[in-house]
């Protein structure tokens, strides 16, 4: 379960297990991400950021040593207060890592809403992304911080948005440090 503010996704990963032979790929692990919206039956934007999740997952999951299975990524909102997007990419990254998976490298999700003035916000609320003038979310990888997924919504130019990937870039070092400290809480032996 990952909570930052008031927003809080709780995942589950099953698999690799076997894969039904309509969804079974030769070469690789078949991944599902389904995304589960607080109250009521998922949407065209929970679809979306499915695909968006899926496409990050896929990049950085080694599926390639566990050909032929399946595996889910269930990700379960349980309350939205902004920064959803970025939430959902950090409790995958967090249950890819808890399940033990193989992963190429580690990533996170950064929100920054860009606001009318300018300035650039980290993790905004719902509030503030409604008063932003763009909502850019990114995913980071762990290594050379490399952007594996970026999206947007609203208008912002080329150089705001450079700002924005920089910024995002700078403050995934603090989820990365979350990272850390939450693995070795668990287990070490204290």
């Amino acid at each position: 379960s990952v909570s930052p503010g008031d927003t809080s996704v709780l995942a589950g990963l099953y698999g690799p297990a076997e894969a039904k032979v309509s969804k079974e790929l030769p070469d690789r692990a078949a991944l599902e991400v389904l995304l589960r919206p607080k109250v009521g039956l998922p949407g065209v934007l929970e679809r979306s950021r499915e695909q968006l999740l899926r496409q990050t997952c896929e990049a950085v999951v080694l599926g390639v040593l566990h050909p032929r299975t399946a595996i889910s990524l269930v990700l379960q909102v349980l309350s939205d207060a902004g920064s959803l997007l970025s939430c959902c990419l950090n409790a995958a990254c967090m249950a890819l890592l808890d399940a033990g998976l193989p992963l190429a490298t580690l990533f996170c999700g950064v929100t920054c809403a860009l606001q009318p003035d300018g300035t650039i916000l980290l993790d905004p609320t719902a509030r503030q992304e409604q008063e932003a003038r763009a909502i850019l979310t990114f995913a980071i990888a762990s290594s050379e911080r490399k952007v594996l997924m970026a999206t947007t919504k609203g208008s912002c130019s080329v150089e705001e948005m450079q700002q924005c990937l920089a910024t995002a870039q700078r403050a995934a070092n603090t989820v990365f440090q979350f990272y850390r400290d939450s693995v070795h809480r668990r287990y070490s032996k204290s």
